[in-house]
């Protein structure tokens, strides 16, 4: 592990929590009884902010995995690589490289946090982990720590750009598992533990405890989840400002209000929304009905460097 990274992590962490309780509204459980070797967490992804949460519930430094955006923001991504030394993930690699790259860490001692998704939910449910995230647990030969954010989604929906709200958003520790537990346990049986330890329905928990997130434009940029209308079906008219949704086609519009509900359709939530249009797709699918985009534009990467 690196002296300098250790040091960045202790030094900016208490400033990082006070920086998201006033941000956002954050609160969090410290992780208590770590294990004395290395360690993965794996957690959910709701936010950009995610790393951020997690970190500030562990008092030892860790690497996380990152995608390769991170790596396009200019002064900032020279100054988290220098402080931070993230693993990235780079789009058309490979996910061995990245692999190989955890198990690197891991087995110089150092921890590594990993969003087990991959990506941030559009809908409020936790996504599809994939199997081999048992695998690279067993192959490390480590601890796992669990952890999971709640309230997250409503503070940063995945559609709404950058956009952050303040509201409730909570980050704990699920569970914690020795290197002689996993040991004893299959691929399969670890991925079983993953899923359950992570699954979130922002929805259903927000449905039973209602919380309110503070935003002046809190249906702003809906349209990137949101490209059917629900009253007339047309293509690509849906328009966001302020808490309206409308469609610049039949002029009709719907309400996203401060606790993430919907008002004036008949879906209630963005995840009954969701569903109903990925099956307006499928029908559109075995209809074998052709989709043209007016804003669309395809562009070819070539040369691209990891």
């Amino acid at each position: 592990m690196n002296k300098k990274h250790i040091w960045v992590y202790r030094i900016l962490r208490p400033i990082v929590a006070v920086f998201l309780r006033l941000r956002i509204g954050y609160t969090f459980e410290k992780v208590k009884n770590l294990p004395d070797g290395p360690y993965i967490v794996l957690s959910n992804h709701t936010t950009d902010y995610d790393p951020l949460f997690v970190g500030v519930s562990f008092s030892r430094q860790m690497y996380f995995v990152a995608s390769e955006h991170i790596t396009r923001w200019g002064l900032a991504s020279r100054l988290i690589n220098f402080g931070f030394d993230p693993i990235v993930r780079y789009k058309g690699t490979v996910a061995a490289s990245t692999v190989m790259a955890v198990l690197r860490r891991v087995r110089k001692g150092a921890n590594v946090c990993i969003f087990a998704e991959g990506a941030r939910s559009w809908d409020g449910r936790t996504g599809e982990i994939l199997p081999s995230t048992g695998s690279l647990i067993k192959s490390a030969r480590c601890a796992l720590i669990t952890y999971k954010i709640t309230g997250g989604y409503f503070a940063s929906p995945r559609w709404s750009g950058a956009s952050v709200r303040r509201g409730y958003v909570h980050g704990a520790p699920v569970q914690i598992y020795t290197k002689e537990q996993l040991a004893e346990m299959s691929v399969d049986e670890i991925n079983a533990v993953i899923c359950r330890d992570l699954k979130e329905d922002a929805y259903a928990r927000q449905i039973e405890n209602p919380k309110k997130y503070s935003h002046k434009n809190p249906a702003y940029l809906m349209e990137n989840l949101l490209f059917i209308c629900p009253f007339c079906g047309e293509y690509d008219t849906i328009s966001s400002f302020g808490d309206t949704v409308r469609c610049t086609s039949c002029d009709n519009s719907f309400l996203y209000d401060s606790y993430g509900m919907l008002h004036g359709i008949p879906m209630k939530t963005v995840l009954e929304l969701s569903e109903w249009q990925k099956d307006r797709v499928r029908e559109s699918l075995e209809k074998n009905v052709a989709y043209v985009s007016k804003h669309a534009v395809l562009s070819t990467i070539e040369n691209h460097i990891a």
